[in-house]
């Protein structure tokens, strides 16, 4: 049950929005391509492993932990209705 002047169906629809842009996210970081040999942020090597398990990575282990730490997500629906952004 939606409330004010949104339609049945309102709040589930924002919540898929939510989601949908959250993996669609996700899949545009994934990284597509050739491995690196070499890590381009500190210059060790990637082991032969993670180049195997995930075609394209560019980054050792510690660089990526350190770069999937560093990322902020947005708690703000920005695909909300009007209805929703005039309460």
């Amino acid at each position: 049950m939606a409330g004010g002047w949104t339609r049945d169906g309102a709040v589930q629809d924002q919540i898929d929005d939510t989601v949908n842009d959250a993996v669609a996210a996700a899949r545009a970081r994934t990284p597509k391509g050739e491995s690196a040999e070499y890590c381009d942020d500190c210059g060790e090597p990637v082991p032969e492993r993670r180049r195997a398990a995930l075609p394209g990575v560019r980054t050792c282990v510690a660089c990526q932990s350190d770069r999937d730490g560093a990322v902020r997500h947005s708690m703000i629906n920005r695909r909300g209705s009007k209805d929703s952004q005039l309460r």
